[in-house]
């Protein structure tokens, strides 16, 4: 064989590999990963309201950072959503795309979604333990907060403040005069965010039932007593406004006493607005704990299913060991939260919780009863209470 034709073969030859590999590579995805290089890990983050600033921060500083994951570039996205809204997008099926991360206001809402998706899937889509296990990135209690002024006079004529003594506020026919409050006060005005949009509405009615019948546990048959519903409707009708939604604590700051004049809030909502009611307001808040206490602990649940890959879900590991950090968490702790990582000190003297000690603000919590969160018969039945009673009207 000629030199010249050896050559051409070895040229053929060669081709015909190159061609060979490169099908195989397009075949398995491997060209494309050669062609365009390291693929950008993008984890979304479905988070609720009372942490969304604090998520949406952190995320912010995180991306800054330029994070990879085996070399692949990692983006954080971060989606407000209300825990309630979030949860019927979950179980109807509606929430698209699936977000990598899920945060909402409690537990009991990733509780809820993974008995859903279980009982269609067989498996859980949300974990309780290892790796991927749900974990709070940090907590925050239900809270009475009150004018000053205000709370002054119930104290003097009730005693101590909880939904009893705020129901006979309510219905006070009389108003504050009866009460033993100022004339131009007029009549005494509840705020509770709406339980159809925000989960801390929904906390306040379970806390007022918990209060009412002296227990932790609620069931249908409570919820359905006549006797209960007369008296949760008499203290729901001293709520001006329920149209305000998620912004119960911005209301009272901006809008004083037309507002109302204090209800069980998020406490590090109140706390984060105290100073700008100080500032508006001759009159402060007051933070007042009740006996039964209600916690939300904001859990960082990584989705479990084969909507979004493996190194999407390491990924958003990574932020949640970015979010759980003594740093990041100073950071929560500046907004009113309790932080997850206890070696961040609560006790710390620039902290809100020492700063607004004298409006009734606690580090140490001596309370240890804690409301239970309802099973979802006596969730759905609460909310239909409420569209049938209190939202029509």
């Amino acid at each position: 064989m000629k030199r010249t034709q050896l050559v051409f073969l070895v040229v053929i030859v060669l081709a015909v590999v190159v061609v060979g590999v490169s099908y195989l590579l397009r075949q398995s995805g491997g060209i494309d990963n050669l062609v365009e290089g390291p693929q950008t890990l993008e984890v979304r983050v479905v988070t609720c309201l009372p942490v969304e600033p604090f998520v949406r921060e952190a995320a912010r500083a995180f991306n800054a950072q330029s994070p990879k994951l085996e070399g692949n570039p990692i983006h954080v996205e971060v989606i407000p959503m209300d825990g309630l809204t979030a949860l019927g997008q979950w179980e109807r099926e509606e929430m698209a795309p699936i977000p990598t991360v899920w945060i909402p206001d409690s537990r009991y809402l990733v509780e809820l979604v993974n008995a859903a998706y279980k009982e269609k899937r067989g498996r859980d889509v949300f974990l309780t333990d290892g790796e991927y296990r749900t974990r709070p990135i940090a907590t925050s209690l239900f809270s009475w907060g009150i004018y000053s002024s205000r709370a002054k006079v119930l104290e003097a004529k009730y005693g101590d403040i909880n939904w009893r003594v705020i129901h006979d506020a309510a219905i006070a026919k009389g108003g504050w005069p009866e009460l033993g409050g100022q004339p131009d006060w007029g009549y005494f005005k509840l705020v509770v965010p709406n339980p159809q949009r925000n989960v801390a509405g929904l906390a306040a009615m379970i806390a007022a039932a918990g209060e009412y019948y002296d227990k932790t546990d609620i069931t249908v048959a409570d919820v359905t007593d006549p006797a209960f519903q007369a008296w949760l409707k008499e203290l729901m009708g001293a709520v001006t406004d329920f149209s305000i939604g998620s912004y119960s604590v911005e209301n009272l700051a901006l809008f004083g006493y037309s507002a109302g004049d204090g209800g069980q809030l998020m406490e590090s909502e109140l706390l984060v607005n105290m100073a700008g009611i100080q500032t508006r307001w001759a009159d402060p808040l007051v933070i007042v704990y009740p006996e039964y206490l209600t916690w939300f602990d904001f859990p960082f649940s990584v989705w479990m299913g084969e909507e979004t890959t493996a190194l999407e879900k390491n990924a958003a590991l990574e932020f949640q060991k970015y979010l759980l950090s003594a740093e990041v968490q100073k950071q929560a702790l500046q907004r009113g939260l309790r932080p997850a990582n206890l070696e961040v000190d609560i006790t710390a003297p620039d902290s809100l919780f020492a700063r607004w000690q004298p409006q009734g603000a606690v580090t140490v919590v001596s309370r240890t009863t804690r409301m239970r969160w309802p099973s979802r018969d006596v969730l759905q039945t609460l909310l239909r209470w409420f569209e049938l009673n209190v939202a029509q009207q």
